[in-house]
């Protein structure tokens, strides 16, 4: 081949991978910005300005340095529940449990944190986060088995298993695990040492590092692993999977329990780099987040990680956006509910784009069986 030809077909495979990558993100691209119009006109119809609000949002969020590490701090936790979410989606799975996995994660690594003396920092921050993570990886390992070994779909038991998480760690912070400290009357752990927190530098969360860390150990884990492949293929067709010698069975329990496994460090992050102990409440919402985010990031890790970061932006920057704007804080849930209605039913954008539909889509279950 000459040196031309040589030179073409390196354009030719540059311009169809760039037109690749424009088809993927149109659709979330366009789910936000239509998401984003219906926004302006819901705030136009109930009196505000649409453009002041936005303005605020945007200040709120990305304004200065304090409201940019804000951002970056609501994001953290959302990278790894989305992140979570995308893995499983990749078996073919629907885990749902991320929030009941997450509060497990923070209210065992605020255990380790508060119960747990005399321990250097680069032992204790590391063990809390490592026992959180395991919480989350052990309460996923549930609807994993008992998927494979009853049938029963994960949506329903995932569900089921995050009120039995949401009413056990309310217990366990009003309970054996509650702050005594003298005129404490919420419910709450005791605060953890200095020693299991994870600190900021600069202003800016390490908790963020360790969540971009944990996007390339999982895209790296899916691509170029053996168990990625796997899972990849589980996820496509288990049948054709437990035809080529693929343990099935055994699969989709591993990928649940390293799905619940990084849920539960996004709640122990959440706990020793944020929060500072655990107290119901501040983690509402945080799993249920994840699976806006992994679908608007089309289960890639490295889509995750702007969509967690638009996520947490709206939520960084609605505080400012209603005390500025004199707009609902209701308003950014709206918004954000309107991208996941866009993102699910993609049909939608592709008929306004006039994309066909492509040959491998987001699958959300293997089904009910």
């Amino acid at each position: 081949m000459s040196e031309e030809q040589n030179v073409g077909a390196q354009r030719t495979n540059f311009l169809q991978s760039l037109a690749y990558v424009t088809k993927v993100i149109s659709v979330p691209v366009f789910a936000v910005l239509l998401a984003v119009l219906i926004g302006a006109i819901i705030l136009f119809v109930s009196g505000a300005s649409p453009i002041e609000a936005y303005s605020a949002l945007i200040k709120g969020s990305f304004g200065d340095i304090d409201a940019f590490t804000r951002t970056l701090e609501k994001a953290t936790p959302l990278v790894f529940s989305g992140l979570a979410v995308a893995f499983a989606f990749k078996a073919g799975l629907f885990n749902i449990g991320a929030q009941g996995q997450l509060l497990f994660g923070a209210i065992v690594a605020a255990f380790l944190g508060f119960a747990i003396d005399g321990l250097p920092a680069y032992i204790h921050a590391p063990l809390a986060l490592l026992g959180g993570a395991l919480a989350g990886a052990l309460f996923a390992a549930i609807p994993g088995a008992l998927k494979t070994y009853t049938g029963a779909h994960e949506v329903i038991t995932t569900i089921m298993l995050n009120y039995v998480a949401i009413n056990l760690t309310d217990y366990l912070a009003d309970g054996p695990w509650k702050d005594a400290s003298p005129g404490n009357v919420v419910a709450r752990t005791p605060k953890i040492f200095d020693t299991a927190v994870i600190p900021d530098i600069g202003g800016f969360p390490v908790g963020f590092l360790i969540a971009l860390l944990f996007a390339l150990l999982i895209w790296w884990l899916l691509e170029h692993t053996t168990l990625g492949f796997e899972i990849r293929t589980v996820g496509q067709n288990p049948d054709a999977a437990e035809y080529s010698g693929v343990k099935v069975a055994r699969t989709i329990i591993l990928a649940m329990v390293i799905s619940g496994f990084i849920a539960g460090i996004g709640g122990a992050v959440e706990t020793q780099g944020v929060v500072g102990r655990y107290q119901p409440g501040f983690n509402v919402g945080l799993g249920f987040d994840g699976i806006t985010i992994a679908l608007l990031g089309k289960t890639n890790p490295f889509g995750v990680i702007p969509a967690a970061i638009l996520i947490g932006a709206m939520e960084a920057g609605s505080s400012q956006m209603q005390f500025s704007a004199d707009v609902a804080k209701e308003i950014v849930d709206v918004i954000q509910a309107l991208i996941l209605f866009f993102i699910a039913a993609d049909i939608i954008i592709r008929w306004l784009l006039r994309i066909e539909e492509e040959e491998e889509g987001v699958k959300l279950t293997t089904g009910w069986g």
